[in-house]
């Protein structure tokens, strides 16, 4: 299978945390077609994984690189990685006031392919997953956010991930806080995203949104490094125990 994301013995420091060490030399291989999970412990650098692959200047990379469809993009700029095809949900999304969702939708899909997108289309686009994802189309008139529920702010992140199509999508915690009937709605989107050609990385605490997906390897990220890989047995396997066979 082609490699779509290659990591090589990533170090990271935290800039604001005095230079604290979180990244410890992590390897990560997906090929495209896959879908992997990292599970880990609070403060193991799950979250921090995912904001260095997309370039947060929170985080310094001191060591290692990372490679994304055959290009280097270590010391890449965040728009210049999304613009090579990575899309990341954020555990917490941000409200901003005074723009629509609608509006921020297309200004975004123009940013990511340079051109203006076809209004007609993109309005059935947008519809046609808003269906998908049981989400209200009353929304793309509200501003991008803003007195949303926790659960229709993850299911406009699966909406931006569906309509940006991205290579790889990086999907931090976005299954937090939801119940039952909201995480099968972004197991559906995750589903309806997936392809032969692209790639999903879900970082979670829970076991609950692998359930209807087909996983192909589950990573257990501990102080820094991946120490273990398996198949989806591996997060039944810490639903039941835990991870206190994994930390010294």
């Amino acid at each position: 299978m082609e490699k779509l994301l290659i990591i090589k013995d990533l170090h990271t420091i935290a800039e604001d945390d005095n230079d604290k060490k979180i990244l410890k030399g992590l390897d990560l291989e997906i090929n495209k077609g896959e879908i992997h999970v990292i599970m880990g412990p609070n403060g193991s650098g799950k979250s921090t994984l995912a904001n260095t692959i997309f370039s947060s200047p929170r985080y310094i990379i001191t060591k290692g690189n990372i490679v994304f469809d055959g290009e280097d993009i270590t010391k890449e700029d965040t728009d210049k990685i999304a613009k090579k095809g990575i899309f990341m949900s954020f555990q917490t999304p941000e409200e901003i006031p005074g723009i629509t969702l609608a509006q921020f939708l297309k200004t975004t899909k123009h940013a990511i392919t340079g051109e203006k997108p076809n209004l007609f289309q993109f309005s059935k686009d947008v519809d046609n997953y808003m269906k998908e994802i049981k989400m209200d189309y009353n929304y793309v008139n509200r501003e991008f956010n803003v007195g949303f529920s926790g659960g229709e702010k993850k299911k406009n992140e699966i909406l931006q991930m569906l309509l940006l199509n991205p290579k790889l999508a990086i999907l931090d915690e976005t299954d937090s806080g939801l119940d039952v009937d909201a995480i099968n709605i972004v197991s559906n989107g995750i589903k309806l995203f997936k392809n032969d050609n692209n790639a999903v990385l879900i970082i979670t605490h829970s076991t609950k949104i692998l359930k209807e997906l087909k996983v192909d390897k589950v990573h257990i990220l501990v102080d820094g490094k991946i120490i273990k890989t398996g198949d989806s047995t591996l997060a039944k396997e810490i639903e039941e125990k835990g991870y206190s066979d994994y930390i010294k």
